[in-house]
């Protein structure tokens, strides 16, 4: 009888400890995720957002959103806007006349709004490093910068003769090639899409609270007409690299059943801005 006993305590305990496994495996991890805005780009031009002639005589408002994920082990920013230069009454436009920019606010007082300070943050990553990405990187230069080592050895490496300034004071650098999961549990994870740039790159994250992850763009698409057409800009990189990535990045959001989110769409920020809310 006492061998019985003994027998079906055994059991418990093992069916026990399984259950508590099971239920620490399927936790979802606290990650939140915030959408603010780095600045406002009035795309005079928008012939050159493609290959030929197609948006000849045409314009389209941009944004320039930046983001906060926030992880139980620490703070990420993705991408940084114009430069805080461009906080400033009336838009600039700039010398080419393809551009007309400005920003609404500086980096310290945009984090005070979700309860941040710019000490907060572990770690930093662009997409890609074009100027309206950069803009307020040399902020962020306690954090680490994660970049692709192409990336990094086209923007500041030893060759490059002219350097960004927002750049170069960014000296905790984490070089990476390929795709690189942030926090190590695969709830926030950078994916490689070269095209744009050498090292240009997306961002995977699973935010709490949401039916799907969200997978952010960079500037793999620019509006939604690009993503539908697979247009590539005129100034890209390498247009068979972008389409390459394209076909990389559908299969990718297929897979994981992702909201994709345009950052340079009015409409993809309006969508994150109420899934957010939710």
């Amino acid at each position: 009888m006492k061998k019985i006993i003994f027998l079906l305590l055994a059991i418990s305990i093992v069916s026990c400890k399984k259950s508590e496994k099971k239920a620490e495996e399927t936790k979802q991890v606290d990650v939140k995720l915030h959408q603010l805005v780095g600045g406002s780009i009035l795309v005079k031009k928008l012939e050159v957002f493609s290959q030929d002639t197609t948006y000849t005589g045409q314009q389209k408002q941009f944004t320039d959103a930046y983001y906060v994920i926030s992880h139980p082990k620490g703070n990420l920013m993705w991408d940084a806007g114009l430069p805080e230069q461009l906080v400033v009454a009336e838009s600039f436009h700039e010398p080419s006349g393809v551009f007309a920019i400005q920003r609404p606010d500086s980096l310290a007082n945009q984090l005070k709004t979700i309860g941040l300070k710019i000490e907060d943050f572990k770690y930093f990553a662009m997409s890609h490093s074009h100027f309206d990405h950069i803009g307020h990187a040399s902020y962020m230069k306690d954090a680490t910068w994660i970049v692709q080592e192409n990336e990094y050895n086209a923007t500041v490496g030893d060759s490059v003769k002219v350097k960004n300034p927002s750049l170069t004071a960014l000296t905790n650098v984490k070089k990476i090639n390929g795709d690189y999961d942030v926090f190590g549990d695969g709830t926030v994870v950078i994916k490689y899409m070269p095209g744009h740039t050498v090292g240009h790159q997306v961002l995977y994250v699973e935010v709490a609270g949401l039916e799907k992850p969200v997978l952010l763009t960079g500037d793999l698409y620019h509006f939604e007409e690009n993503r539908t057409n697979k247009g590539v800009p005129s100034f890209n990189y390498n247009v068979e690299q972008t389409l390459e990535s394209m076909d990389k990045f559908e299969t990718f959001a297929k897979e994981k059943n992702a909201e994709v989110i345009i950052q340079h769409s009015p409409i993809a920020f309006e969508k994150l801005e109420k899934l957010l809310k939710k």
